[in-house]
């Protein structure tokens, strides 16, 4: 994933495995344990540097998260998890049930975007799909999903552990920043 930029944690399994010889898909490795594997690896090959650009992308992603306060922006993803990079980008859950509210802070702020759609996994099986604004603030992407307000109290499930992706808010990402914000 690192080598190649691979970002998805299904393709770079198949890929390993595939190069491995390894067909029996209950011996491939977890989310969670190719998230633990990446973390190792960046703390081992990249040390400071690494400390440096997580710093960074936290700082960018706490500057966006006050542009978008009326939204209880939430911090989720690789920046949150450690393992985040400027190609990656920076993923925020915004909360409104009107997603053109956002739209609005993107104009009123000059923020150029593409806007997508993905779907994302709930509890009990439940599949839906919500908006999601990209733009690039410098060499780095971000992710807006905008959730409805509803689901703050059941966020949608992460996709290395299965659990609900609740995220961080502005104070623990400050809290992460520690001495350095």
């Amino acid at each position: 994933m690192v080598d190649q930029g691979i970002r998805g944690f299904d393709r770079a399994r198949r890929k390993a495995a595939e190069r491995a010889g390894i067909g029996d898909r209950r011996l491939w490795p977890k989310n969670g344990e190719i998230q633990a594997a990446l973390l190792q690896q960046q703390r081992l090959f990249q040390g400071a540097k690494r400390e440096s650009e997580l710093t960074s992308l936290r700082r960018q992603a706490l500057a966006a998260m006050e542009v978008f306060a009326d939204f209880a922006p939430r911090l989720v993803g690789p920046v949150l998890a450690g393992s985040g990079d400027p190609t990656q980008g920076v993923r925020l859950h915004l909360f409104t049930d009107n997603p053109e509210d956002v739209v609005f802070r993107l104009l009123d702020r000059g923020i150029p975007w593409q806007e997508s759609e993905k779907v994302f996994r709930y509890g009990g099986g439940l599949r839906c799909t919500h908006p999601v604004f990209a733009f690039f603030a410098g060499d780095t992407a971000f992710e807006l999903v905008v959730l409805p307000v509803r689901v703050q109290r059941n966020p949608p499930l992460d996709a290395v552990n299965g659990r609900p992706e609740r995220g961080v808010g502005a104070t623990e990402v400050t809290h992460l920043l520690g001495d350095t914000a």
